[in-house]
């Protein structure tokens, strides 16, 4: 008759054994975070997160930038009005960039300006080897509106910033520095029968009227 042999019986590991090494497991978790951690002291820049858009500097740095660009593309009224009547959509494609509903176009032209607009700061101005058909008016404020000055030198685009409300600040901070650098500088209120040269920049929706927003502007 064979013997039977019985091996021994395996045990489980104790309850003491288990919770030794769940505490263990903790341990080397805890540790690997630590090495992983950064400390951050509360004048980091990390600890302050991204800056907001200031509007007012940005405008104070790119308003000389947008002068330029536009006194670079302006041309000439009288050419410009011959081009328009001939074909607009084509004028548009040539002289100007891109705009929202219309191209913006940059212009430049001497004239002699009508009476204003009282309630709007809004000047019509006669300019020769402009017809009579079509309208040139300029915006001199105290509220100057529209996003030309933005839109004409063709650079600035949404994807500057980080949103709508930054983009728009943008527009709305060159209109500023224009009234700041540019028009404070005139006598807005008693432009009419004075000869004015303007520099500026309108957005192409009607052929037979622009409103020119000026970039610069001189009395003579």
């Amino acid at each position: 008759m064979s013997a039977t042999v019985t091996s021994p019986s395996r045990k489980g590991l104790s309850r003491g054994a288990k919770r030794g090494i769940v505490v263990g497991v903790i341990v080397v978790v805890l540790v690997a975070m630590g090495f992983g951690t950064k400390v951050v002291g509360s004048d980091s820049a990390l600890a302050k997160g991204p800056e907001s858009f200031n509007a007012q500097k940005w405008g104070e740095e790119n308003f000389p930038k947008v002068q330029k660009a536009i006194e670079k593309r302006a041309v000439d009224a009288a050419t410009l009005a011959q081009a328009i009547a001939a074909d607009p959509a084509a004028a548009g494609k040539k002289y100007g960039v891109t705009g929202g509903t219309g191209p913006e176009i940059s212009v430049r032209f001497t004239g002699v300006a009508g009476q204003k607009d009282p309630a709007t700061g809004i000047y019509p101005v006669t300019v020769d080897g402009v017809p009579s058909t079509i309208l040139i008016r300029v915006q001199t404020g105290p509220a100057i509106n529209g996003t030309d000055l933005r839109d004409a030198p063709g650079t600035i685009t949404f994807g500057d910033f980080t949103n709508q409300i930054d983009y728009q600040n943008a527009a709305s901070a060159l209109n500023d520095q224009l009234k700041q650098k540019v028009l404070a500088k005139v006598d807005t209120a008693n432009l009419q029968g004075k000869t004015i040269t303007v520099v500026g920049a309108f957005q192409l929706i009607n052929p037979n009227g622009w409103l020119v927003t000026p970039a610069t502007l001189s009395v003579q």
